[in-house]
C-alpha cells in the first residue's frame, strides 16, 4: 500500500532557528517552509521535517542519512562548514573519519546535528 508513496524524513530539534541554519546553510538543503511546529526542507526529492519539540530524545544510532556518490568529496566539502565527523572505537576509519565496510562494498561517515542527532553519509 505504501510502496509507491514518498517518504517524509523526521528529526527533532529544541531550537528551530539553530536547526534551520545548520540544515539550510551548513548542509545546503532547500528550505520549503517554517512554522511554529517545524522547519521543512527538501533534500533530493525527499521532504525532511525538523520538528520543534521542548527536549528531543536522541537515539544512540543514526536517524537520518544520505546516499552519496563520492563520500570523500562530500566529507571534504562539509568539514570546512564546521561539520565534525565522529570517530568510533573499534572501527578502522581513515583520516577523514570514513569507515569502509569489511567487504569493501560501502563507505560510511557519521556526524551530528546541533541537537546531537546522528546523521550519516553512505557511498556504495
Amino acid at each position: 500500500m505504501l510502496g509507491s508513496c514518498k517518504i517524509v524524513a523526521l528529526v527533532a530539534t529544541a531550537d528551530g532557528a539553530r536547526a534551520r541554519k545548520f540544515y539550510e546553510e551548513t548542509l545546503g538543503l532547500e528550505l520549503v517552509s517554517e512554522d511554529m511546529f517545524a522547519v521543512v526542507f527538501r533534500a533530493g526529492g525527499t521532504m525532511l521535517r525538523v520538528t520543534k519539540v521542548p527536549a528531543p530524545v536522541i537515539a544512540p544510532y543514526a536517524v537520518l542519512g544520505w546516499d552519496v556518490a563520492d563520500i570523500t568529496a562530500v566529507v571534504s566539502g562539509l568539514a570546512p562548514n564546521g561539520v565534525v565527523f565522529q570517530r568510533y572505537e573499534g572501527l578502522a576509519q581513515d583520516e577523514l573519519g570514513i569507515w569502509t565496510t569489511p567487504d569493501g562494498a560501502a563507505k560510511v561517515a557519521w556526524f551530528k546535528d546541533p541537537d546531537g542527532n546522528t546523521l550519516s553519509l553512505t557511498q556504495g
